[in-house]
Formats: structure tokens, C-alpha cells, sequence
């Protein structure tokens, strides 16, 4: 449990936070944390609110929807911080609630993204050569650099050799080839990033989009990245989809996925589907997770050691 030392410097990060955004013009916006609908992605679980309210209400993952539909609506760049909800997240490193910092910037490209994601880190931070030491590595390099094979041109069989699992769990990933590129890279590839810098991992796999656009200079690949410090991950972001029916049918297929793995199948969100329609500006966002930033700060390796109160 933190003390008042910590709190004192949470505090002072989410000061330097707001700062950061005021000097580039980024409007503080606030939204929602109960909707109608959860997610469709099938690797998050929603909170229901256990409302006795119709229909029933849950607890956003992430305000990312209805930030769009702002962005939609007209406003600029915007960046919101507030608590974010996800359940079955609990660990060293995840709690059910906890601190989301998100924001968008109309007309950036991958690389301004990512630039302005690195600067936002070591401002929080403040340590001397974070951002003029930052490892750059595609999705790909990765996978060829550390167990010699393309992600591309991946065979499953291969994949699995690649690391030491039980019969339980290979049976349960089965012949899911992103579920198998997601543990080679959590078991053998984050944990070769160096210890004392941030590494940024970009060019996802096209199956791994989300609410991301396909490169388009390579297909095969999407414009999504992640920060990490060391093997801790900070921050994912995107060039964002724009194309409303391209991400209907990626809902469609997340829904497909979830009836896979016999987990709830929820609606898919119509008022983005309508924001996507009526016009979301090119524009690219990021997630950061700031109580693992906070973690660095304090250097701490678990998250209850800056966290108040534990649910």
C-alpha cells in the first residue's frame, strides 16, 4: 500500500502530465465510465456495473469510443485521464481499476505518434537520456532477431518448438496463430529488451489491427505500436482506422472469435460505427498506463506498492 510520499508523487506526475498536453494546445476532455456497450475484443472482459437499470450498464475499458466520437463531432486534439475497468486483470503488474492517460493528435503519422509517446513517458520519467536512447524494433526484426523466424511466413508447429509449453495450454491455444505469436513474444522476445530503456515495437501484424490502420506501404502489417521499459509494457497506440465498414467487420470477426472461446458475445457499438460514418479526421492515439509509470518513478516492481487501496 502506498504512503503519502507516493501520493505526493502521483500527484506531481499527473502535474506534469496535464502540462505536457497544455504546452501542445490538447484539450482536456471527460467522458463516460458506464456505457451501454462493452467492448467486442476478444482479449479484454468488461465490469458490469450490476445495475438494475435497462439494459445493463458496464464500466469502460478504455474511454477510446467515445473519444472518437468527439473527434468526430469536431473537436481537435484531446487526451483524457481517468479510471479505466477490466475484469479477471489482477497481478504484479494489473488491477481491475486502474489509471488510463489516452490521448489523440489529428494528422499524425506512426512515427509522430510514437515520437510524441517517447517525449510524454520521459517527461513523467525525468531521467537524464531516456528519449536520445529509445530502441526502435518492427514486430518482425523482432521475431527474426531473437527466434529466428518470421511472424509472416509462420507455421504453428514452429511457433510452439519455440518455447516450452504443457499439453494443457497447447491444447487450449490450438491452432490460434495470434494466441501463438502473443506467447512466443510475453516468453522470449519482451524479456530480451534491454533493462534500462524503452523499447518500441512497431508494425503489428495485420491480424493484430484492432482499431488500427493497415501500413499503407505493406499490407501485411498494421500501423500499431507498444512502449515498454524494460519487459514492462507502458503504452499501445495506433495510426487510427478511420474506415467505418473495414472496422464493422473487424467487430463482426471479434464477436466470431469470442463465440470461439465460449466467452459473453456483446452488441457491437453503433453510435462509432455512425462517428466512423460521418467522418473521424485522420488522426492517431495512445494508451499509457500511469500507474506503471508510476512504478518506474518509485521504482517499484508491483503495482500495489503505488496504489492506495486494493479491491
Amino acid at each position: 500500500m502506498a504512503g503519502p510520499a507516493v501520493a505526493t508523487n502521483r500527484a506531481g506526475l499527473l502535474k506534469r502530465a496535464r502540462e505536457f498536453f497544455d504546452a501542445r494546445g490538447i484539450l482536456e476532455v471527460d467522458t463516460p465510465a458506464l456505457s451501454k456497450i462493452p467492448v467486442t475484443d476478444p482479449h479484454i472482459e468488461s465490469l458490469s456495473a450490476g445495475s438494475a437499470m435497462e439494459p445493463e450498464l458496464f464500466l469502460h475499458t478504455s474511454p477510446e469510443y467515445k473519444m472518437k466520437r468527439l473527434l468526430a463531432a469536431g473537436f481537435g486534439d484531446i487526451y483524457q485521464i481517468c479510471k479505466v475497468f477490466r475484469d479477471g486483470e489482477r497481478g504484479r503488474h494489473h488491477l481491475p481499476e486502474f489509471t488510463l492517460i489516452e490521448w489523440y493528435r489529428l494528422n499524425f503519422g506512426l512515427q509522430d505518434i510514437m515520437r510524441d509517446t517517447i517525449e510524454f513517458v520521459s517527461a513523467l520519467l525525468a531521467r537524464s537520456g531516456l528519449t536520445s536512447s529509445v530502441d526502435f524494433i518492427s514486430y518482425e526484426d523482432a521475431f527474426q532477431k531473437t527466434v529466428n523466424f518470421s511472424p509472416q511466413t509462420l507455421d504453428i508447429a514452429e511457433l510452439a518448438s519455440s518455447i516450452n509449453v504443457d499439453e494443457q495450454l497447447t491444447h487450449a491455444i490450438g491452432d490460434d496463430a495470434d494466441a501463438w505469436l502473443d506467447l512466443v513474444l510475453a516468453e522470449k522476445i519482451i524479456p530480451e529488451f534491454a533493462k534500462d530503456r524503452l523499447t518500441v515495437i512497431f508494425h503489428y501484424p495485420a491480424s493484430q489491427a484492432a482499431l488500427a490502420r493497415i501500413c499503407p506501404d505493406d499490407a501485411v502489417v498494421a500501423d500499431r505500436f507498444e512502449v515498454f521499459y524494460g519487459s514492462l509494457e507502458l503504452a499501445n497506440g495506433f495510426v487510427e482506422l478511420t474506415d467505418a465498414d473495414e472496422q464493422l467487420t473487424r467487430f463482426e470477426r471479434d464477436q466470431l472469435a469470442r463465440r470461439r472461446n465460449a466467452a459473453a458475445i456483446h452488441p457491437i457499438d453503433q453510435e462509432l460505427i455512425s462517428a466512423l460514418r460521418a467522418g473521424l479526421p485522420p488522426c492517431a492515439g495512445v494508451a499509457v498506463g500511469f500507474d506503471r509509470l508510476l512504478m518506474l518513478h518509485e521504482d517499484q516492481s508491483d503495482i500495489s506498492a503505488v496504489t492506495n487501496f486494493i479491491i
